[in-house]
C-alpha cells in the first residue's frame, strides 16, 4: 500500500490578465524559503502552439493557460471570461491573499512519471525540453472521504530524501495537465 500524506488545494477567479505575473511571483515567494523545493518549470500553451518545458518565463506572453511546477507545488493558471482563474496543488500549506482554500481532506502520493518522446505526434510543432531534463514525478491529490482523485499535478523529483515523499515503482506517461480544475 501507498502511504499519503495531506495535501493542499487553493483557488482564485477573476485575476486580471495584467496580475497574472504577480501570482507566479508570490507563489514562487511563498515556497523558496521551503526545505527541498527545486526550481520551478513553466509549460505555457497558446492556440497555436505549446512552449514546452522552459527554465524562465517567455518574454512573448498572451498565453491561454499555464503551469509552475516545482517539488513543493504546481500553479495552474486559465483564461476565462473574467481574466483568468488560478489553481495551486501543494504538499505544503501556502498562505496567498485571494486564494480560497478548498476544504476537502485531501491526502497526496507521488508516483514516478516519464517524458513523451520528443517526436511525439501529440505536438505536431514540437516539444522543447531543457538541456538538463529534471526527474518528473505525478502528484495525485484525492478526497480521503471519498477515495476520488481529484487532480494530477506534475512535480519534480526532490534532490535530498525527504520523508513526506513517497514514491512507487509503477511507472506513469504524462505530459503536462490541459485543465486546471
Amino acid at each position: 500500500m501507498i502511504e499519503t500524506i495531506k495535501g493542499y488545494v487553493y483557488h482564485q477567479q477573476s485575476i486580471e490578465a495584467k496580475d497574472i505575473n504577480k501570482v507566479i511571483d508570490a507563489v514562487k515567494d511563498a515556497i523558496k524559503n521551503i526545505p527541498n523545493s527545486s526550481e520551478s518549470y513553466y509549460f505555457l500553451r497558446y492556440t497555436h502552439a505549446v512552449t514546452g518545458i522552459c527554465l524562465q518565463l517567455p518574454k512573448d506572453r498572451g498565453e491561454i493557460e499555464g503551469q509552475m511546477f516545482n517539488a513543493i507545488c504546481e500553479l495552474r493558471w486559465k483564461k476565462s471570461k473574467a481574466g483568468y482563474e488560478a489553481l495551486i496543488l501543494s504538499k505544503q500549506k501556502i498562505i496567498l491573499d485571494g486564494f480560497e482554500r478548498l476544504t476537502r481532506d485531501w491526502v497526496i502520493c507521488d508516483r514516478d512519471a516519464f517524458w513523451h518522446d520528443v517526436n511525439e505526434t501529440k505536438f505536431p510543432k514540437g516539444f522543447k525540453f531543457p538541456e538538463k531534463q529534471p526527474k518528473i514525478k505525478q502528484r495525485y491529490f484525492q478526497d480521503s472521504a471519498t477515495a476520488t482523485v481529484h487532480f494530477v499535478a506534475l512535480t519534480v523529483k526532490e534532490e535530498k530524501n525527504d520523508s513526506n515523499t513517497q514514491t512507487s515503482t509503477e511507472k506513469t506517461n504524462t505530459t503536462p495537465a490541459s485543465n486546471p480544475r
